[in-house]
């Protein structure tokens, strides 16, 4: 039972030196890449620039302890920092302490959320995200994130947080742009762009290693940060209007319980639930495909404990919600990560950094922040997936545009509710119909296929009629419908064979109809049979009178049914 609530326990034991060495050095690479995002990220939230670093420190060391993961990352990410400030903004007014208490809150009840998900076992309600409902919100988060930057990068003071007023009043201050922020944040933003695209293909040229070129790469960040920091400082650009990071304070962060306001927690409850099913989605789609890797498994159940406690973890420590990020986590997982322990390694480093550098950091642009987000950001909008669900299913499609539509409109929340009711409301009219085929027998086998796509051996008074979706309340009487209009077009009809190969389910509103058409058959001197019912759907009939009063048998196979009855007549 520690094992399963204490995962730590099941690797621990086998710590050495060898993973102690790859952790640390996985560890310091984290820390030396991660501290312009944590901070970014921050920004992006709203929140002081060093609530990034925070919520990078205590978080860790809680998902150390109770993630399954091995190379997961815990901390701020760009969706959930915009999900942040989505639901803070409407709540407290940016910069003000109502605003970072706010913050605390979410964080805790996010926490609270996802650890209750997890002792529940309830790590199954992440499926109510299909894949293109998460596709359509991560690319209306991707167009809301980098709209949110453009003021930053080029200098000019936005304050409207939906979309169309922002650009409006982006179109309307272009006159008054700032010439030395522009500068910097478009040229922190092409650095980046071009070293996404070129950079390992330039070190490899010149004659590094591939680990080398793609660890260099990736610290592309980390050199526009110096070199736009030092620029900013020597020659004094923050006097001549350029924002910067500021002040940031030095030492750890203060320890301390959010306040209880129950106006503000009634408020918050709706954006937290929000936040933790996003986030829980994003850190065990990517856990999952980095333990594949490894021929590693995580458990679900378990993430949504150490998420839960990471979040907690951060509401104490004046931080923010947090989750695993995809960036952190890629360069955690390259760098050569072996256990969680690279993550505590990492929150060290990070903690050093707060403790003693970070009057460094004073000169750092805002627009260079700007420009790492929106880099950042870019693999959010995949355009190749949405033009493949577009050729692939309409309906599916109508999900991921009703997402990318009421997300931009309306906010993260609006999109995410909708996307998932679309989802949900158009599995239930495609199950509420389900597909049926009648099917004959391919001459001189023991196979059967629809009676309309293959040439087959059928016989006039039997009807084999496959029935290609779970029984349930949604299409219960549509299969009774269907069954009578087949009895009706057929008069020579004395055999109906319900085939239940695809059915997984019949709940108590099915088993009603079948009754009903038993008895309805039965008047019409038609008889019932069923076919390949599976082993549990046996198990819940043989617990009604259905299969006594059934007129007919039930068949182990098609092929037996059919040799049969196909013999008999009435």
């Amino acid at each position: 039972m520690l094992k399963r609530y204490l995962p730590i326990l099941t690797w621990l034991p086998h710590y050495n030196r060898r993973l102690g060495a790859a952790d640390l050095l996985a560890g310091m690479i984290v820390t030396v890449m991660v501290i312009p995002q944590s901070l970014a990220y921050a920004v992006l939230a709203g929140l002081p620039a060093v609530v990034g670093l925070y919520a990078s420190l205590l978080p860790a060391l809680a998902y150390v302890l109770l993630g399954t993961s091995r190379t997961l990352a815990v901390g701020p990410v760009a969706i959930v920092a915009l999900m942040t400030g989505a639901a803070l903004s409407g709540v407290a007014t940016p910069g003000t302490p109502d605003y970072l208490q706010a913050a605390l809150v979410l964080s805790l009840l996010s926490g609270v959320m996802l650890l209750l998900m997890g002792l529940l076992r309830m790590g199954f309600v992440a499926n109510f995200l299909s894949h293109p409902v998460i596709a359509g919100f991560l690319a209306a988060s991707g167009i809301l994130i980098a709209a949110s930057q453009i003021g930053h990068l080029i200098g000019i003071e936005l304050t409207a947080q939906q979309l169309l007023p922002r650009l409006v009043e982006l179109a309307q201050g272009l006159s008054t742009l700032h010439l030395p922020t522009l500068a910097i944040g478009g040229g922190s933003l092409t650095f980046l762009l071009l070293t996404r695209q070129y950079g390992r293909i330039i070190l490899r040229r010149i004659g590094l290693s591939q680990p080398l070129a793609d660890l260099l790469t990736r610290a592309g960040p980390v050199f526009a940060v110096l070199v736009t920091t030092l620029a900013t400082w020597h020659f004094r650009l923050a006097e001549s209007g350029v924002a910067v990071i500021g002040d940031i304070p030095q030492g750890l962060p203060p320890l301390s319980l959010p306040g209880f306001d129950l106006i503000l927690w009634q408020a918050l409850l709706i954006p937290a639930l929000l936040i933790s099913v996003v986030g829980f989605v994003e850190s065990v789609s990517m856990g999952q495909m980095l333990a594949a890797r490894r021929r590693e498994r995580i458990s679900p159940n378990q993430e949504l404990v150490g998420l839960g406690g990471a979040n907690i973890a951060a509401a104490v420590s004046s931080g923010m919600p947090v989750s695993g990020g995809l960036t952190r986590t890629v360069i955690n997982h390259d760098a050569g990560a072996q256990t969680p322990l690279a993550g505590l390694f990492a929150a060290i480093g990070i903690g050093l950094v707060t403790l003693f550098f970070t009057p460094a950091l004073a000169h750092l642009p805002i627009a260079t922040l700007a420009a790492t987000i929106t880099v950042s950001i870019l693999t959010l909008i995949d355009i190749p997936l949405i033009r493949q669900t577009w050729r692939y299913s309409r309906s599916d499609f109508t999900a991921m545009a009703a997402t990318i539509l009421m997300t931009l409109v309306e906010g993260v929340e609006a999109g995410i509710i909708s996307g998932v009711t679309i989802s949900i409301g158009l599995f239930l009219y495609r199950t509420s119909r389900p597909h049926s085929a009648l099917v004959g027998r391919i001459p001189g086998s023991e196979h059967f296929r629809n009676v309309e796509r293959h040439e087959t051996e059928t016989v006039s008074h039997v009807a084999l009629l496959r029935i290609d979706e779970s029984l349930y309340f949604a299409n219960a009487r549509y299969l009774e419908d269907t069954v009578y209009d087949l009895v009706a077009s057929r008069p020579e009809l004395e055999h109906v064979v319900l085939i239940c190969s695809a059915v997984n389910l019949v709940d108590a509103s099915a088993l009603e109809s079948l009754d009903a058409i038993n008895a309805r058959l039965k008047d019409s001197r038609v008889t019932l049979h069923l076919a390949e019912v599976k082993g549990p759907v046996m198990d819940r009939l043989k617990c009604s009178d259905f299969l006594d009063d059934m007129t007919g048998r039930v068949f182990l196979s098609t092929f037996a049914a059919w040799r049969e009855l196909s013999r008999s007549s009435q």
